[in-house]
């Protein structure tokens, strides 16, 4: 069975890091089992832009406006009730994903797609970064690794050099590293040789807008 994975844009602007994100799912998703929902003319204009989106399905209307059948698609939600598992890839064919800018604390803005989808799965009790919650829902779903399988890091503090670093309030895939170790500061604990799995930019961005002079 082939999964599709659809995003509904659900930002006012399409930001840079909408960007990075968009296109870092399209490095472990095939193109054409991505789509984006809920997308501006000049939204679809700048994206197919990106040789990483080449072949992904840009969308002006809303996942309710595709004609999908909704008993298709699974609303991955925080607040569902039950897990994601990997047997859910035998009834659903679509997974649904609120394309979010995350909110620190949540806004719970993903509950406005509850009536879109037949079902909600979660995974798990922390906020997750768009590209991340797709590439949990793929490993769970087409791998078939159960979700305490998968190793993560949670609210990594991102060090720039020694005296600037910022604290990211997600959960993220860990990857291994030969040189770096990261600070989980959820619980203070060192994961060594381990480092978040960020998209390619990233760093570079938080960088960027941690040196940019606050709006007061």
């Amino acid at each position: 069975m082939t999964h599709k994975y659809i995003i509904e844009h659900m930002e006012t602007d399409l930001h840079e890091w909408c960007i990075l994100e968009y296109s870092h799912i399209a490095t472990f998703v095939f193109p054409p089992n991505l789509i984006i929902t809920r997308l501006k003319d000049a939204e679809i204009t700048e994206l197919k832009k990106l040789q990483a989106l080449d072949g992904t399905q840009l969308r002006r209307e809303t996942v309710d406006e595709t004609g999908i059948d909704k008993s298709k698609i699974c609303l991955l939600h925080p607040n569902a009730e039950q897990q994601l598992e990997p047997e859910d890839g035998q009834t659903f064919d679509y997974f649904l994903f609120g394309g979010i800018l995350g909110d620190d604390p949540p806004r719970d803005r993903t509950s406005e797609l509850c009536p879109s989808a037949h079902a909600t799965r979660h995974l798990g009790q922390l906020q997750m970064t768009t590209d991340t919650a797709i590439n949990v829902t793929k490993k769970v779903i087409e791998d078939k690794v159960r979700l305490f399988d998968i190793p993560f890091i949670d609210f990594p503090e991102i060090v720039f050099d020694k005296n600037e670093s910022v604290v990211m309030p997600f959960r993220y895939i860990a990857i291994p590293h030969t040189t770096k170790s990261t600070l989980q500061t959820t619980n203070n604990e060192i994961k060594q040789n381990m480092v978040p799995l960020l998209p390619t930019g990233m760093l570079e961005l938080l960088k960027k807008d941690a040196n940019e002079p606050l709006d007061l």
